[in-house]
C-alpha cells in the first residue's frame, strides 16, 4: 500500500466529516473546497513482455476525484495519459506530477502538470503546489471576472478565457504557500510546467525550468520536436532586466560558467538557477516572481502527442530524442517510465561521476491508439547514447544543482511556528539565519 501523497491540510479534513463539503466515496475522502482528497484508490497490474521494453511492471495506480467531478492521477496511465516519476540519486525526490480528466467539469478536458521541487524543503512544496492549484484555478474558472471576459490584446478567445484565472491563480498559490508556517519555503521552492487541453485547444503554464514538447510531422510526414516552453533562465535579457532592477544580483560561478543563477544583494545565496518559481521567498524582493509564461498552441491533426518534463530529462537528452523514444513505444503505458530509463541510462554514461537527478514525465496523447510511429527503442537508444563527453571530458560535478549556498537553521519543533518569527503583514520570517555550504539541496 503506498501512503497518499497529499499535504497535511487534506488529513485535517478527516475530522470535518461532517461538513457539506467533505464527500466520502469508498475508501476515499474528499474535501471539495480544499480540492484534496485525503486517501488514494490503487490499482496495479502487469503487462507482456518485450524483448525491447524489457519487463515492465506499472506503477500502482492513485486516482480520486477532483474539483467538479474531474477524474485526478497522480500515478499511473490511462488511455491518453502515461505518467511516471523516479527518484534521482540526490536524495528524496522533490518531483511531483498531475493529471486532471475531465477538468472543470468539462469533458474530454486534461490537465497536465510536472513539479520540480529545490532546496531543503522542495519536495513538500512541490506536493503542495500539486494538490492545491489545479483545484484552484478550476474553482476560478467557475466564477465570472470582468477582467478575464472578453478578448485580451491579441490573444486567442480560448486563451483570453483562461489566461487571467491561471496567472491570478498562481499568485494566490504563492501568497498561501508563504502563509503557510507548516511547510519551509523561505529557502525551498519548485517549478511549474503545465497544460490545459481541450480540443483542439492547448494552453501552456510555464513557471522555472521545467519542459513541455509537443511532437508534430513536417511536410514530409516525419516526427519533429517543437518546444512549447522557454526555459525561464536568470540570464534572460528580459528576466535579468527584471531581477537587476529589483536589486538581485545574476552571475555565474568560475566553476560554472554557463549557469547564471540570482543571489540576494549582499550574500553570496541561495544561487537560484531560475527566475521564476514558487516559493524561495528570501528572493521575492528580489527579482523572483511567481507570475507564469502563458501562451496558446492551436492544435491540428499532424500533432501527436505532448510530453511534460523536469530538468532531469532535458538535462541528459535533446528534444528530439524524447520525441522518439515516446513515439517509439508500442504500449502507451509505458511511455513515460521507458523515457525515465532512457534518461537515466545517459545520465550514467554521461556524466559518470555526477548524482543523478528526479525525473517526472507527463505524456498526453491526442489520439486513439495506432500503430508504432517510428523506429524501435532499441535504435532510439543508439542515438540517445552517442555522446562524447567521456575520459578526459567526464565531469565529476554535473553542476545542474538548483540551490547554492543555502540552509535554513532548523527551529524547535514545539514552539510556536515551529520556532519561526513571523512578519505580522507579510508573513514571511523576520530573520533567517543562512549559512553558506558547498550545496545543499538539489
Amino acid at each position: 500500500m503506498i501512503s497518499p501523497p497529499f499535504s497535511s491540510q487534506a488529513f485535517a479534513s478527516l475530522e470535518n466529516l461532517d461538513s457539506p463539503s467533505v464527500i466520502q466515496i469508498g475508501t476515499r475522502i474528499w474535501d471539495s473546497n480544499m480540492g484534496q482528497c485525503c486517501s488514494c484508490h490503487i490499482q496495479s497490474y502487469h503487462v507482456e513482455n518485450r524483448e525491447e521494453e524489457r519487463e515492465v511492471k506499472h506503477e500502482e495506480d492513485i486516482t480520486f476525484r477532483g474539483h467538479a467531478g474531474a477524474h485526478v492521477r497522480l500515478q499511473g496511465s490511462s488511455k491518453f495519459v502515461s505518467m511516471y516519476t523516479q527518484q534521482g540519486k540526490k536524495g528524496t525526490n522533490q518531483d511531483a506530477m498531475t493529471v486532471w480528466e475531465n477538468f472543470s467539469g468539462a469533458k474530454d478536458t486534461f490537465f497536465c502538470a510536472v513539479f520540480d521541487g529545490h532546496g531543503p524543503s522542495g519536495h513538500k512544496v512541490a506536493r503542495y503546489i500539486r494538490d492545491v492549484l489545479p483545484a484552484k484555478i478550476s474553482m476560478l474558472n467557475n466564477k465570472s471576472y470582468a477582467n478575464a471576459e472578453g478578448k485580451i490584446g491579441n490573444d486567442h478567445p480560448f486563451l483570453s478565457s483562461w489566461k487571467y484565472k491561471i496567472i491570478k491563480s498562481f499568485e494566490e498559490m504563492d501568497d498561501e504557500l508563504e502563509g503557510d508556517a507548516s511547510i519551509e519555503s523561505y529557502c525551498s521552492g519548485t517549478t511549474s510546467v503545465s497544460i490545459l487541453r481541450k480540443g483542439e485547444h492547448l494552453i501552456i503554464s510555464n513557471l522555472g525550468d521545467s519542459r513541455a514538447v509537443l511532437c508534430t510531422r513536417d511536410d514530409k510526414d516525419q516526427l519533429i520536436s517543437e518546444q512549447l516552453t522557454v526555459d525561464l533562465k536568470p540570464n534572460l535579457p528580459r528576466e535579468m532586466e527584471r531581477i537587476k532592477s529589483c536589486q538581485g544580483r545574476v552571475l555565474a560561478m568560475d566553476k560554472e560558467p554557463n549557469v547564471y543563477r540570482i543571489w540576494m544583494p549582499d550574500e553570496d545565496c541561495p544561487g537560484l538557477a531560475m527566475a521564476r518559481a514558487f516559493g524561495d521567498f528570501c528572493l521575492k524582493d528580489f527579482g523572483l516572481i511567481s507570475t507564469p509564461e502563458v501562451t496558446y498552441k492551436k492544435l491540428t491533426q499532424r500533432d501527436e502527442f505532448v510530453v511534460l518534463a523536469t530538468d532531469g530529462i532535458w538535462d541528459v537528452l535533446s528534444n528530439n530524442e524524447v520525441v522518439r523514444i515516446v513515439a517509439s513505444v508500442k504500449k502507451r503505458s509505458l511511455a513515460a517510465k521507458l523515457l525515465v530509463d532512457q534518461a537515466v541510462r545517459v545520465w550514467r554514461y554521461k556524466y559518470p561521476c555526477a548524482k543523478i537527478d528526479d525525473c517526472a514525465v507527463v505524456c498526453l496523447f491526442f489520439k486513439h491508439p495506432r500503430p508504432l510511429l517510428t523506429k524501435s527503442i532499441s535504435e532510439v537508444t543508439e542515438i540517445s547514447l552517442n555522446h562524447t563527453e567521456l575520459g578526459a571530458n567526464a565531469r565529476t560535478d554535473d553542476g545542474l544543482d538548483t540551490v547554492l549556498n543555502c540552509k535554513v537553521e532548523e527551529s524547535p519543533e514545539n514552539a510556536p511556528n515551529g520556532g519561526v518569527q513571523l512578519d505580522s503583514a507579510t508573513h514571511r520570517p523576520r530573520k533567517r539565519t543562512v549559512k553558506k555550504v558547498d550545496q545543499v539541496g538539489d
